[in-house]
């Protein structure tokens, strides 16, 4: 049984009891989230995980760290570190989107290695299997992209994207709508491309069903893509987007009905002023189903910096009500990231998903700011390290200073003024 089937059926399982320890809420909280579709928890009955994560309304709000070969770069240790290093400073998950090299070996590599949740996008396998056959992404079928599915679940993936939402209706809209660029999604533009060719539906909207039945069988979490996300802030929140998004919302409703667990993924590049409009249409749109949110990235002029522009979008989004940001790194954009952009893409996003934590009033998001806080008017250097993201970068920045101001401020430390006046004035009143 899915965890959405044992939700509905009153079950109480141990994915549950873990999510409701480790967030601080009622376990019927959760079961009833899971039951009405608001929350899942990835979990493939074939993957050993040891820290379950809840996506959904009322959580934590969730990061993704993507990692995986490109065809100018495989090693697979490098990105067994990358994993590590991602989960080791705050990533809920990962995802391996390889896409050169022994694929299945990789993925079934990093599935030992992973015991968080992990997804994969299988149109790219598919994919690189058509070029090997047949020197042609074209040559792929409905039936040679089930039979990826099928295998990646077997596997052992937790969540995987599928490119439902993009039918012909969609290019249609493309078309018309003028974008200054059409499609950023490689999986996508895949799909596009694939549809443009043979003048045939998409097997992933066409075979929604067949792919619901495997998912159904090892419960793995549907993650419907946003094939149309807008790749710049002037085709963020268009017509080909929108639409997208309600057949996006129409698929999650069948699969809630086949009690398969899903979310949705949204944009892309948007700006500030449209990010919570983007949620509540998402919201409304997919009947509170999970949203997992690309960013967002807020403006287009930032490469080598963009790990900072998500974070300022992914903070807005969170706080709006998404669930589930995908990290972004300085490499983004321009190159494959090392581990160093993987650390630093991952401390953004969970910034940005702390902040929107605070907003949202999730329970216990306040108290390590509440404890950082009384740590500095202690100042208590040792315990404010302790509260941060990175206690390594904390303390190679302070250094050797053994005053118990900063450096910055010395003899001049404003909290330690204040402290020392307000004693002398207490002391001269008791007297």
């Amino acid at each position: 049984m899915t965890q959405l089937q044992q939700a509905i059926s009153g079950i109480i399982t141990d994915e549950v009891r873990f999510v409701a320890d480790s967030e601080g809420r009622d376990i019927e909280f959760i079961r009833q989230g899971i039951a009405v579709g608001r929350i899942v928890i990835p979990h493939n009955i074939n993957h050993r995980i040891n820290i379950y994560s809840g996506i959904g309304e009322g959580l934590r709000t969730k990061v993704n760290a993507n990692i995986g070969t490109s065809p100018q770069h495989i090693e697979l240790d490098e990105e067994i570190k990358k994993a590590e290093t991602a989960i080791a400073f705050g990533a809920d998950a990962i995802m391996d989107l390889s896409i050169a090299g022994e694929t299945r070996e990789i993925r079934k590599t990093l599935l030992k290695k992973i015991a968080v949740p992990f997804g994969t996008v299988p149109i790219y396998e598919a994919a690189l299997n058509a070029v090997e056959r047949d020197g042609s992404i074209m040559s792929m079928t409905p039936e040679s992209i089930l039979e990826v599915i099928a295998r990646q679940a077997e596997d052992g993936v937790d969540f995987i994207t599928i490119h439902s939402g993009v039918t012909q209706l969609i290019i249609e809209r493309l078309k018309q709508q003028g974008r200054c660029m059409d499609t950023v999604s490689r999986g996508g533009t895949f799909i596009v491309e694939w549809m443009l060719y043979h003048n045939r539906e998409n097997p992933f909207y066409e075979r929604f069903d067949d792919i619901l039945h495997i998912a159904k069988q090892y419960d793995v979490v549907l993650s419907l893509g946003d094939g149309l996300r807008p790749g710049c802030l002037m085709d963020a929140t268009d017509r080909p987007q929108i639409q997208e998004l309600i057949i996006l919302g129409e698929l999650a409703k069948r699969a809630y009905e086949a009690q398969v667990q899903v979310m949705i993924e949204g944009p892309g590049h948007v700006p500030m002023n449209q990010i919570t409009a983007n949620v509540l249409l998402q919201k409304q749109l997919c009947n509170h189903a999970p949203f997992y949110v690309l960013g967002p990235l807020v403006t287009d002029i930032a490469p080598g910096y963009d790990h900072i522009t998500a974070a300022i979008g992914g903070a807005i989004a969170a706080g709006a009500g998404a669930d589930f940001l995908c990290y972004v790194t300085p490499s983004e954009h321009l190159n494959l990231p090392t581990i160093e952009d993987v650390k630093n893409g991952v401390i953004a996003a969970r910034i940005a998903a702390h902040a929107g934590d605070i907003a949202k009033q999730i329970p216990g998001a306040f108290d390590r700011d509440i404890q950082m806080a009384k740590a500095r008017a202690e100042l208590d250097w040792k315990k404010q390290a302790e509260c941060s993201v990175d206690p390594d970068r904390v303390n190679a920045i302070r250094g050797h200073i053994q005053d118990d101001t900063c450096g910055m401020c010395g003899s001049f430390c404003a909290i330690k003024m204040v402290r020392e006046r307000l004693q002398k004035a207490e002391g001269k009143r008791s007297k």
